[in-house]
């Protein structure tokens, strides 16, 4: 974080079940950890002088209708704009050369070539991004080099922009599909059996925004078939259940919501603390506030 102003004191909970390190209700600026969940919500019970949170995640939609009134809530956009655009661009790749298979064959000691056949390529693919915020954008950039044609979609058309309701007629001209939106009351199973049924054969559908954006047993359904594929980090429920059939899908290529845990990640995410916690010591405006759900 570098360092912090006069009068701003840090303290630090190693784990949200851990005795607080101080007096709790002294809080006026938290930053819960990364990967906190409903346990590490309930926490701000205990802090009524609570004015901001921090989070450390793009997402916010655990926290969205949470805090009391008079808390500002912050997201960690542009924090993760590198790692899960990598990841993106990584699941594409795997996905369309057979990586996955070829990795199982591997580990079988088995030497797989004729069993793939002449592998896909991403130049030349028709690439639709379902969420055009910041790590939109930051995919977009990674992909464009590969020679792909790129179509946006955000939540209402602009600047170039397709809207939601396009997408019926947009996802039967994509090869691939990612899915880069935040999980909010409107986008809850949005992938439904009819966004699935829109999409081309052989099409590829990538998930690194929040498990319940997509429909779990319309999703089964669909790739059941074997009609189109799936990179997929994150899930509904997650983590998966042992005997779930997403696990042994030939068509999936599964990772366990990785897509942002890099060892750049906390470096960039402290510094936006650093930088907020300096705005709200001098009563600057604080950038980044969730709004509307994202």
């Amino acid at each position: 974080m570098g360092p912090v102003p006069d009068g701003v004191e840090v303290q630090v909970l190693p784990a949200w079940d851990a005795p607080m390190p101080g007096d709790p209700a002294t809080v006026e600026f938290w930053v819960p950890p990364l990967l906190g969940g409903a346990d590490t919500v309930a926490l701000t019970r205990h802090m009524p002088g609570l004015r901001v949170v921090q989070l450390l995640s793009a997402g916010a939609d655990a926290w969205v209708g949470q805090l009391a009134s008079g808390v500002t809530l912050c997201d960690a956009r542009g924090v993760h704009d590198v790692d899960v655009a990598e990841w993106v661009v990584a699941a594409v790749l795997s996905s369309l050369r057979r990586l996955d298979y070829l990795a199982r064959a591997q580990h079988e000691h088995r030497f797989a070539h004729a069993d793939v056949g002449d592998a896909d390529e991403l130049s030349g693919k028709h690439v639709i991004i379902v969420g055009a915020g910041s790590i939109g954008q930051a995919t977009a950039v990674r992909l464009a080099p590969f020679g792909v044609r790129l179509t946006y979609v955000a939540h209402t058309a602009h600047d170039g922009m397709h809207s939601v309701d396009d997408l019926p007629q947009l996802l039967p001209q994509a090869d691939i599909v990612v899915l880069l939106l935040p999980l909010t009351a409107q986008t809850r199973g949005m992938v439904n059996t009819a966004f699935l049924a829109a999409m081309a054969d052989g099409a590829l559908l990538v998930n690194a925004a929040r498990g319940p954006v997509a429909d779990t047993d319309a999703l089964v359904k669909e790739l059941s078939t074997g009609r189109i594929r799936a990179a997929l980090d994150v899930t509904d429920p997650e983590p998966l259940p042992a005997d779930h059939p997403l696990w042994d899908m030939p068509n999936v290529l599964y990772t366990p919501h990785i897509g942002g845990g890099t060892r750049g990640v906390l470096p960039r995410a402290y510094r936006l603390v650093a930088d907020q916690v300096r705005r709200y010591a001098a009563g600057q405006p604080l950038i980044n506030k969730v709004e509307g759900g994202y």
